[in-house]
C-alpha cells in the first residue's frame, strides 16, 4: 500500500516529528510506501501532492491539533488519532489501516 500521513501536535516540534519518524519506520517495516507531511513549528514540510493523493491507499492522520487541508482526504480510507499513538502503538495502528484497507 502507498500510505499519505499527516503529523502534527500543538506545540509542533518534537512529538511531531517523533510521530514522523514512527510513521515512517513502522510503515517500511510492514510493506508499505509512506509519505509522511509534517505540519509543527516550521510550517507544513515534505507536503503532499495532488499526485501522491491519487495513488494513495489510505491516510493516516495522527494529530492532537486541527491539521491544515484535511478536506483533500475526504473519501479517502483515513484512520485518524493522537499524536502520540504511532509512537507508543505504531503496528497497531497500520493494522487499523489496513484492516479498514481490506475491508474496503
Amino acid at each position: 500500500m502507498f500510505i499519505v500521513c499527516v503529523a502534527a501536535c500543538p506545540t509542533g516540534i518534537a512529538h511531531t516529528y517523533m510521530a514522523a519518524e514512527a510513521l515512517e519506520l513502522t510503515g517500511r517495516q510492514r510493506g508499505h510506501e509512506i509519505k509522511v507531511e509534517t505540519q509543527g513549528s516550521l510550517g507544513i514540510e515534505n507536503d503532499i501532492t495532488a499526485d501522491d493523493l491519487a495513488r494513495a491507499d489510505g491516510v493516516i492522520i495522527a494529530a492532537d491539533v486541527a491539521i491544515s487541508g484535511k478536506e483533500r482526504f475526504d473519501g479517502m480510507i483515513k484512520l485518524e488519532c493522537s499524536v502520540s499513538d504511532p509512537i507508543k502503538f505504531g503496528d497497531a495502528v497500520f493494522e487499523a489501516l489496513e484492516q479498514e484497507h481490506a475491508n474496503g
